[in-house]
């Protein structure tokens, strides 16, 4: 009775912490699969989110620049004309008698939007009268935001009445650093540019 208890198989302790040790390399290569995975999923999804958001903006603001210059009065009698794009170095101010009045444009009425740049907090704000009280943020994790004002003949001017285009740059960055990125500090980003020509700014 006791030589069948001996003969019975079973496991012994080192069969046992061999089998624990590859069942946990196994773990681990499984776990770093899934990270890295995952790590690739989220630096994919923040691209996609800055890509997105960046052209979304730019859309925004080539659209409100091709209105600047809209005057139906303009040239007429006792009228003073609206300067679609005053110069500034600083903010883009574009200026357009939307309600088609004739008489003095207002911030109530989007008849005066400002764009500018918060590089401290790398946003861009839009104002839509001439008091910082009513600007409000357009878009968030903007690395960069440059514009600039061009002539008939595409060369830079200073001069509100030779502008006819303006040449825009948008360089978005994503919301997370990602530790494998070597460049920008971690941060991907993305950089549009656009060129724009209002009509009315052409309308003597």
């Amino acid at each position: 009775m006791l030589d069948n208890q001996k003969n019975v198989a079973g496991f012994t302790l080192v069969e046992l912490l061999v089998a624990m040790v590859l069942s946990l390399v196994v773990l681990a290569s499984v776990s770093s699969a899934f990270i890295s995975q995952r790590k690739t999923y989220d630096a994919q999804e923040q691209t996609n989110e800055m890509i997105q958001k960046t052209r979304a903006v730019m859309e925004i603001i080539t659209r409100e620049i091709k209105l600047a210059g809209f005057d139906p009065m303009k040239g007429n009698a006792g009228h003073t004309d609206v300067v679609g794009v005053p110069y500034s170095a600083t903010q883009l101010e574009l200026r357009a008698d939307l309600d088609g009045d004739g008489t003095a444009i207002t911030s109530d009425s989007n008849e005066i939007i400002i764009y500018s740049f918060d590089s401290a907090n790398l946003q861009i704000d839009r104002n839509t009268g001439q008091a910082w009280s009513y600007a409000r943020v357009l878009a968030e994790n903007i690395q960069s935001f440059t514009f600039n004002y061009l002539d008939a003949n595409g060369n830079a001017t200073a001069t509100p009445a030779n502008i006819r285009m303006i040449q825009i740059t948008i360089t978005g960055r994503t919301e997370k650093r990602d530790p494998s990125y070597g460049q920008n500090g971690g941060y991907r980003t993305y950089t549009l540019t656009s060129t724009v020509t209002p009509p009315n700014l052409a309308i003597k």
